[in-house]
């Protein structure tokens, strides 16, 4: 008989906000950085230099929110 008190996880629980990241304070991936030109390209907009591994994962959803790539 199946355990009906179990609790199933939660699709989205794996993903968290970026600001609650333990490296959001690191520099972007190297697939994020590829992924943030090809749409800052697509968008017609500039990639800032600095941004932080968290700040370039919310700047990819904005981007992918304008370019229609969302998910």
């Amino acid at each position: 008989m199946a355990d009906r008190n179990r609790q199933q996880p939660e699709p989205r629980g794996a993903i968290k906000d970026p600001d609650e990241w333990v490296t959001g304070e690191e520099p972007p991936t190297a697939a994020q950085e590829s992924y943030l030109h090809t749409l800052a390209r697509e968008a017609g907009e500039e990639v800032p230099d600095d941004l932080t591994k968290a700040e370039a994962s919310r700047r990819i959803d904005e981007l992918q929110e304008e370019t229609g790539r969302g998910r």
